[in-house]
């Protein structure tokens, strides 16, 4: 078992920045491909980004590219999701995700473990 827990979610005006952390716990956290996804309210939950174990390769939904980075430390079991230049179509809850995988992962059912989300809002 992996547990996952975001933070570092919040209220942000367009154009501002937020980094958001998931903490890993349990099993040893470079086995795993991480990602991030995100629901916005009556949407289906999307990809955003995905990264490989040693965080060498990384993976971006068009969405993001450009603005958002995803790294991790596995020293600290930790990943991280740097947004930049916010919008207000960013709104939503944020999630990370493991995957007992070998190659990046952009698909939602091929991860094993999910955290709870983090609201992310961005007025305009």
């Amino acid at each position: 078992q992996v547990q996952l827990v975001e933070s570092g979610g919040g209220l942000v005006q367009a154009g501002g920045s937020l980094r958001l952390s998931c903490a890993a716990s349990g099993r040893t956290f470079s086995n795993y491909v991480m990602g991030w996804f995100r629901q916005a309210p009556g949407k289906e939950r999307e990809f955003v980004a995905t990264i490989s174990w040693s965080g060498g390769s990384t993976y971006y939904a068009d969405s993001g590219k450009g603005r958002f980075t995803i790294s991790r430390d596995n020293a600290k079991n930790t990943l991280y999701l740097q947004m930049n230049s916010l919008k207000p179509e960013d709104t939503a809850v944020y999630y990370c995700a493991a995957a007992n995988r070998v190659v990046l992962i952009i698909t939602e059912g091929e991860y094993d473990y999910w955290g709870q989300g983090t609201q992310v809002t961005v007025s305009s």
